[in-house]
């Protein structure tokens, strides 16, 4: 809302942070905003922030052409988000494709003038769909519903919790 409002002195960004074992290179690191120029050669817009441990000058987030939904903090809400890429090139389908299971996204919202400091965030989400289309991809991110939680728990036994018993 901030990128549409003629008044705003602040840009809000969203970076994503996706992980998964199979990610031989490490996480994948995207910002909805070209904050700054990352390199010239070739050119890669991006932003720079230290969350969650990432090095600024080494592993900046890359600029991406797309839109995002964060997930909500409302009671009734599902605690879902999405991120919508434009499909540019055939090695993001790829790479979507080549994973069995589902990756790790972590979302945080940040202003453009102080990537470091975490306006909001939301941590340890799955990746439960990815639609293709030949102009975008789609990826929804959600939490395991409470509801989802098996009932009832398992039994305080001996056999199972050998520890609570002397």
């Amino acid at each position: 809302m901030a990128l549409d409002d003629p008044a705003a002195t602040e840009v809000e960004v969203v970076l994503f942070m996706i992980e998964h074992p199979e990610l031989v290179e490490g996480p994948i690191r995207l910002s909805t905003d070209q904050t700054e120029e990352l390199s010239e050669d070739p050119f890669i817009m991006g932003t720079r922030s230290s969350w969650r441990g990432s090095d600024p000058q080494e592993d900046p987030f890359l600029w991406i052409i797309a839109s995002a939904i964060t997930p909500s903090d409302l009671d009734d809400a599902a605690s879902a988000g999405s991120l919508v890429l434009e499909n540019l090139d055939s090695d993001m389908v790829k790479l979507i494709r080549s994973v069995s299971t589902p990756p790790t996204v972590h979302v945080a919202v940040v202003l453009a003038s102080s990537p470091d400091h975490v306006e909001a965030e939301w941590e340890n989400f799955l990746i439960v769909d990815a639609n293709v289309t030949a102009g975008e991809i789609t990826l929804r991110f959600s939490r395991e519903d409470v509801e989802n939680e098996p009932f009832p728990p398992g039994s305080m036994t001996r056999n199972n919790f050998p520890g609570l018993h002397p």
